[in-house]
């Protein structure tokens, strides 16, 4: 107990360092410094525990402050009390989510929780079916493999190679899981095509078995949200399964201010909402939702006997872990259920909308400053604000390829500056022919006009002389 009072104490500093703006964001050293700095090999005999006391210390002062205001570089940020109060918990309590037999509450709370984000999407009732996965790329695939389940049944026991080869469309700016669940399952990332939505995806010059289309609610780099409404009408046209992907963006439907732009999400078959991003659940936390209610258990179950006996004492329909890929999975559903107990939806609601907010105020403040040029046209859907910093030395520049290949260099020297010097942290990235710009986005309630007003400033300082 006295270990882990110290524990509990070591994390507490740790999450008081997070919310100060005095502190870094990140201590940076170099892979080979920190290796040759601490001695981080196992070994067979034990250490003490003021020892292992010690390993903690080191490896939270050099951890990553994901939850400092000033902490920008991914779309999962921020440090919620409750959130990592119920982390703490479901580490204590340390069950599977396969049973009601073993989890009782977190399975009844899952069941809950899922049919409340099913009503959110705008099935009657919170109708369908749902799971926990450990992320949105997983998520991405279980809509995947049921919508080839849904197609074609007979893949589950006969394979690929009994029935015909499937085509899966999305957009060009689509995550990179679509591809990777098409090349894990079977399918080939030859199979994805990569559509632009103005078009009506060629569907009627394709003679491949049309299974699949992945609409994104809320791209990665630009935050752009494709027309559902229109998708969705192709797809009752064609018979294909309409999966929207809202891992970013799935986080608006708690926004009456801006849930509009996911109208059409209704009409999908499938969804994938990650809470650890937008609603800054603690990591992880992604929800597949299906409309069709029991296509998952029929897709996945395997009459395990010794976990899903049939003759149990209780309502067999809470044992879900035979719809599931995997047998153990982590609980992750209290952190969002108890997150939403203490805010309700009102409170994700004014959170959603103050990030939302921030990044109008950013794209406000820069897209006429010297010295910035916008990635593209228009106030951004999200809170992603893409834009490159001009240093002075190239302002006057004739727009090319001499200045093209000099700017590419810009946004990576001042990320590394900013890691170095550990006062903020934002990605960057070339995308089609566009080269290195800076990605801003928002999902931390913590931060604040000032937060803004700071990081354009700290690109200011630290690229002037480039």
């Amino acid at each position: 107990m006295s270990f882990l009072q110290d524990v509990v104490d070591i994390l507490l500093q740790y999450v008081v360092k997070s919310f100060d703006r005095s502190t870094k964001v990140i201590d940076f050293h170099y892979p080979n410094e920190l290796l040759q700095e601490y001695n981080w090999e196992l070994a067979d005999q034990p250490q003490t525990l003021e020892e292992i006391l010690l390993n903690c210390r080191t490896t939270l002062k050099y951890a990553i402050k994901t939850g400092h205001p000033r902490y920008f570089n991914q779309l999962s940020t921020g440090l919620d009390m409750v959130g990592l109060a119920a982390d703490w918990l479901t580490s204590a309590a340390n069950t599977n989510m396969f049973t009601y037999e073993i989890a009782p509450v977190f399975v009844l709370l899952e069941y809950v929780t899922l049919r409340k984000m099913r009503e959110m999407v705008g099935w009657p009732g919170g109708c369908g079916d749902g799971i926990f996965s450990p992320g949105g790329a997983i998520s991405n695939m279980y809509a995947m493999l049921i919508a080839r389940f849904k197609m074609f049944p007979e893949v589950k026991e006969k394979g690929m190679a009994a029935i015909p080869r499937l085509v899966a469309f999305t957009s060009e700016h689509s995550h990179f899981s679509v591809k990777k669940g098409a090349a894990a399952l079977g399918i080939g990332t030859d199979s994805v095509i990569l559509i632009r939505l103005q078009e009506e995806f060629g569907l009627l010059r394709s003679d491949f078995a049309k299974c699949f289309l992945s609409a994104t609610a809320g791209t990665t780099v630009y935050g752009a949200f494709d027309p559902l409404i229109a998708i969705a009408d192709i797809c009752k046209k064609y018979k294909i399964w309409m999966h929207v992907d809202g891992a970013w963006g799935g986080g608006l439907l708690m926004s009456r201010k801006h849930k509009w732009k996911l109208n059409g999400v209704e009409r999908a078959n499938s969804v994938t909402w990650n809470p650890h991003k937008m609603m800054g659940v603690p990591l992880q936390c992604s929800a597949l939702l299906v409309r069709e209610e029991g296509l998952m258990q029929s897709c996945n179950q395997m009459h395990a006997s010794y976990l899903f006996q049939q003759d149990k004492h209780y309502d067999l329909s809470y044992d879900t872990g035979d719809k599931a890929l995997q047998c153990g999975r982590h609980v992750d559903v209290f952190k969002l259920w108890l997150m939403w107990r203490a805010k309700g939806t009102t409170g994700f609601e004014a959170q959603i909308d103050k990030c939302l907010e921030l990044a109008e105020y950013l794209y406000n403040k820069i897209k006429n400053r010297e010295g910035y040029e916008m990635v593209f046209d228009g106030k951004p859907q999200h809170t992603n604000v893409c834009f490159w910093y001009i240093p002075p030395s190239l302002r006057s520049m004739e727009d090319n390829e001499e200045r093209m290949s000099r700017l590419m260099k810009v946004a990576p020297v001042i990320k590394a500056r900013m890691m170095e010097y550990g006062t903020t942290m934002v990605s960057y990235q070339p995308l089609g022919d566009k080269v290195n710009f800076f990605r801003m986005v928002i999902s931390n309630p913590a931060a604040t006009h000032q937060d803004i007003d700071f990081l354009i400033d700290e690109i200011e300082r630290l690229g002037q002389d480039l």
